[in-house]
């Protein structure tokens, strides 16, 4: 997916954000503003949105001399997922749809996605796992779970801290042994790191690798070893958060996109509103269509 144009406000704000997380400088507030109005005025919008936004982190994290300027938050958003999880899991094993339950309740959990809100409360996230699994959904979860149980190998693209928690109720539904789990290659936003994969405990089921990549997306060029290999021997990859579909969509593998369109811009390219709950199979947009539940959901 490309750079559209209003997807600049964002950088800026994300921008100004991080700036203000790291120092109380106004003056370095003003200057890593303007440094981000000059490089926007010259990037390249047929990138995607991920690539100016890990230039404009790793500038900051140079600047302030602060490698993991998220860390307190991904801490918070940690402890209120793990808090929150064993009262879902109790749901989803009581539920007439274990992995259906499961998976509405991980689309649910990216709405912890700090490179929209950094101060989502404990309300707003258990409105919107409700919400998961009342609201419709577009995609067809009937589908993807056939696809993963028949798979030999799942690949697992993980996106935020918190969400990572929630990831784990869905791997637990599919057989952890056969699945992979992708997290960032070092800290950027709020993004899973191999630090959150274990203390979200998905070290005891499942393989966890790193992308080897920065940025809060997947950039297959620049992909560790690991994933290049894991890439290829996945019958089926899940990709979770907005960024992963932003970097991935329209590449010609078997790939399911589960996320909560949380911005203007992925709301017009997919063709869905903002809040939208999505499972769409990696597919020309004109195919995309709301697939019934079984009876039982």
């Amino acid at each position: 997916m490309k750079t559209y144009l209003d997807c600049i406000p964002c950088f800026l704000r994300q921008a100004l954000e991080m700036a203000r997380m790291s120092s109380s400088d106004p003056a370095i507030h003003e200057h890593v503003l303007r440094e981000v109005l000059s490089w926007v005025s010259h990037m390249d919008m047929n990138v995607p949105p991920p690539v100016m936004a890990r230039r404009i982190h790793r500038y900051l994290k140079k600047l302030t001399n602060n490698p993991d300027p998220y860390q307190e938050v991904k801490l918070q958003q940690m402890t209120l997922a793990l808090k929150l999880a064993e009262e879902f899991r109790a749901k989803i094993k009581h539920s007439p749809w274990p992995f259906g339950w499961a998976a509405r309740l991980a689309i649910g959990a990216n709405v912890i996605d700090s490179g929209i809100n950094v101060d989502i409360s404990e309300t707003a996230v258990r409105h919107t796992l409700q919400l998961a699994l009342e609201e419709d959904l577009i995609g067809d979860l009937v589908e993807l779970e056939r696809e993963v149980q028949s798979a030999n190998e799942v690949l697992y693209l993980a996106d935020n801290a918190g969400e990572i928690v929630f990831d784990r109720l869905l791997i637990e539904r599919i057989k952890p042994a056969k699945v992979t789990v992708v997290v960032r290659g070092a800290p950027i936003l709020n993004d899973a790191t191999i630090k959150e994969a274990q203390m979200a405990g998905l070290h005891e089921i499942a393989t966890i690798i790193s992308s080897g990549v920065d940025a809060p997306g997947i950039l297959l060029d620049e992909a560790s070893p690991e994933l290049k290999t894991a890439w290829e021997r996945a019958n089926i990859i899940i990709a979770k958060g907005q960024g992963n579909f932003e970097t991935l969509w329209g590449i010609n593998r078997p790939i399911y996109f589960l996320f909560k369109v949380k911005c203007a811009v992925v709301a017009k390219h997919v063709g869905w509103p903002v809040g939208t709950f999505m499972a769409i199979k990696n597919q020309p947009k004109e195919c995309f269509q709301s697939a019934p539940e079984p009876a039982s959901w």
